[in-house]
C-alpha cells in the first residue's frame, strides 16, 4: 500500500473542494523515516468539518493507518484556514488522529475541535518542508509562527511529557532535546539531529540515556525496545538536566 497517496485520496474523497492543501511533513521530511516513524499530515479546509465528513475520515483512518507489516502509522491534522491565519496563539485543530488516539476515538467517536499549541511547532515544519502533497506551497497558505510563540508551544506540553516519561521513554527523552534545541536556535529538527546537538552540549554523566534514545529511534520498532536497569536509573537525572536548560532558556 502506498499510505501517502491513500492519505490523499481519502481527504479529497471526504472533503472534496473544501481542501486547500495538503502537506506533509515529520520525518517523511526531515532526515528520513526511521523504523517507528510516522506519516505526518497537515491538511488545510475551508470550513469545519461536519459529523458524517469526521466520521468518514475517522473510518478511513482506522483502516489505512496501524503498525502492522507494510503499514505505518499515520499522525493527520486538519486546520481550518481561517483558524490560523491570521496566526493567533493559542491555535485551533478542526481535526486530530494519531494511533495513540485510536482505543479512545474507538469509543468516544471522531475528533472534534480542540485548541492545539502544538499547532505552532507542526506549522513551522510545514513551512519549512515546503512538501505539499496537494494544492499551493504551504507559503501562500500559512502565515510564518513568530518565535514568541514556538517557546510557548514547545514549553506547553512539558507536563504531559514528564507524565509519558515511563511508559514512552525514547519519545520523550527525544521530543525534550528537540525542545531545548529548538529553544536555543529558533529551529526545528528531526528528534536525532536534535539529539546530536544535545549530546555535545551534556555532561557526560548525562549523555547516555539520550544516546540510547538515539539509537532506538534510529533502529528499532517501539515493540523492539528495551532499556536496561542501569540505564532505567539513569532517566530521571538526565531529565532534570535538560528541563534546567529548557528553563534557562524560557523567558520569563
Amino acid at each position: 500500500m502506498d499510505q501517502i497517496r491513500e492519505i490523499v485520496r481519502l481527504v479529497g474523497d471526504v472533503l472534496g473542494r473544501e481542501v486547500i492543501g495538503s502537506y506533509l511533513h515529520g520525518s517523511s521530511v526531515f532526515g528520513g523515516l526511521q523504523p517507528a516513524s510516522d506519516l505526518d499530515v497537515l491538511v488545510v479546509t475551508q470550513r469545519r468539518m461536519n459529523a458524517q465528513e469526521r466520521g468518514a475520515l475517522l473510518d478511513g483512518l482506522f483502516r489505512i493507518s496501524g503498525f502492522t507489516e507494510g503499514m505505518r502509522p499515520v499522525e493527520l491534522t486538519v486546520v481550518v484556514q481561517s483558524q490560523v491565519r491570521p496566526w493567533r496563539f493559542p491555535p485551533t485543530a478542526d481535526f486530530l488522529y494519531g494511533e495513540w488516539l485510536r482505543a479512545e476515538l474507538e469509543i468516544d467517536g471522531p475528533p472534534q475541535p480542540e485548541r492545539l499549541p502544538d499547532l505552532a511547532l507542526l506549522i513551522t515544519m510545514v513551512l519549512s518542508g515546503d512538501h505539499p502533497l496537494a494544492g499551493p506551497p504551504p507559503a501562500r497558505v500559512l502565515d510564518p509562527v513568530p518565535h514568541t510563540d514556538l517557546v510557548r508551544a514547545s514549553v506547553a506540553g512539558i507536563p504531559d511529557l514528564l507524565e509519558d516519561l515511563n511508559g514512552d521513554t525514547r519519545n520523550v527523552v527525544l521530543t525534550f532535546a528537540r525542545i531545548w534545541h529548538t529553544l536555543a536556535t529558533g529551529e526545528i529538527s528531526s528528534k536525532d539531529v536534535a539529539a546530536d546537538w544535545a549530546l555535545g552540549r551534556l555532561a557526560p554523566e548525562y549523555r547516555p540515556v539520550l544516546e540510547h534514545a538515539k539509537e532506538l529511534y534510529r533502529n528499532r520498532r517501539y515493540s523492539e525496545e528495551s532499556w536496561s536497569d542501569e540505564l532505567r536509573e539513569q532517566v530521571r537525572a538526565h531529565v532534570e538536566q535538560v528541563l534546567a536548560e529548557i528553563d534557562r532558556l524560557t523567558p520569563r
